[in-house]
């Protein structure tokens, strides 16, 4: 069985955080989603929990960061292409999402990165599969 990542995510408004990443084109898994929870399924092995800020200190021993205001994580996802990094960004720009800098265009790799709803920093990445390779 392959190695599957559940990432935790604190949002202040679960419904308004299901609602952006399904204007992303994502869904969630209803078995593992409620009224505080939503399981966003990324890929068949990739999930980000996002809970409720009240339900995510059930697990937190430490002090919730605010995203807005710190850098609490950067989360990477890869592209298939320089077009689908531009579509994503796009989608996420208006679906209420902040672009934090410029894209990044190193010719054999391009990335974009947004700020969700809660400050939560994701980038798209699309790597040369040839410059990968060699």
């Amino acid at each position: 069985m392959a190695t599957m990542i559940f990432v935790n995510l604190p949002v202040k408004d679960i419904e308004a955080a299901k609602a952006f990443w399904v204007k992303l084109g994502y869904s969630f898994n209803p078995q593992f989603s409620d009224d505080k929870t939503g399981c966003l399924v990324i890929s068949d092995t990739i999930f980000a929990m996002l809970m409720t800020e009240a339900r995510f200190r059930d697990f937190a021993t430490k002090e919730v960061a605010d995203a807005t205001k710190t850098t609490e994580v950067m989360l990477a996802l890869s592209a298939d292409s320089r077009d689908q990094v531009d579509e994503v960004l796009g989608a996420a720009l208006a679906a209420g999402a902040t672009e934090p800098r410029p894209a990044q265009d190193l010719g054999f790799m391009y990335g974009r990165a947004f700020e969700d709803l809660d400050g939560h920093v994701w980038e798209y990445v699309w790597m040369d599969p040839a410059a990968v390779q060699g």
